[in-house]
Formats: C-alpha cells, structure tokens, sequence
C-alpha cells in the first residue's frame, strides 16, 4: 500500500498550521475542474466546498440534491453534486460533494473521500500521511 507524507501548511498570518491537501476536483461535464487547497476534516461526514466553486465545475447549483446539515455556523442548506477529486495520480470518482454558501475553503470529509484512504496525523511534526 502506498504512502505519501504531506506536510501541514499555514494558508494565513497567525493561523495554526493545518492538514491541507492540493486537490484537482473535476466534474463530469468535460472540461470543468478546479484546483484548490482542501482541508482534511474527519469531523465532516461529506466532503463540502464553497459554492462558488459549483459553477466552476458546471454545475447549477439549485439543482443538487438539497439538505440541512449543522456546521460551526449552525444549520445550513447545502445542494449536493458529485465529482471527482484527484491528488498525486489518485483519484476518488464519483464523490458526493455538498456545496455550502457559509464556507470558503474546501473540506474533504469521511464517507467520500477519506474512507478511501488510511489517514495518519503526526501533530508534533506537523505532517500527514496518506495510504491507499
């Protein structure tokens, strides 16, 4: 099984470092992807993105699958689509992604994305590794 250590990285001054990922999302209309920094979340059940990141995937976004998860920011509407997410020649096809109004960066959580994978966090050398 393949393993690739990545190391935490600090997007902002003052911020902590954190588990960020540099992913390559691509919907399934050709032609539309998008690359982005996506945060590690084993809180997030779903992998959710900002939504403006819908669009850029081609997708409408009032035309996912709606539904109600709570967040930091409480309740909040997210619209469903699916895409797929690739990293370092490895791709997860077909994830649920939950597009979320309240959200700025993307978050790659368990059920679509980290399920795939064994997950070590190394917090002392801020690092983590990824297995598949």
């Amino acid at each position: 099984m393949p393993t690739k250590t990545y190391p935490f990285l600090v997007l902002g001054a003052g911020e902590m470092p954190r588990p960020y990922l540099l992913i390559r999302a691509s919907s399934p209309t050709p032609g539309k992807t998008v690359d982005a920094l996506a945060l590690i979340d084993t809180g997030a059940d779903e992998c959710s993105f900002p939504v403006e990141l819908a669009a850029q995937l081609g997708h409408t976004i009032d035309k996912g699958k709606p539904k109600t998860v709570l967040t930091g920011a409480g309740p909040t509407t997210v619209y469903s689509h699916s895409a797929s997410i690739s990293f370092d020649g490895f791709t997860v096809a077909d994830a649920i992604i939950d597009f979320n109004p309240r959200l700025r960066i993307p978050l790659l959580g368990v059920k679509s994305f980290l399920s795939n994978f064994v997950l070590t966090v190394d917090y002392p050398a801020k690092t983590f590794s990824l297995s598949y």
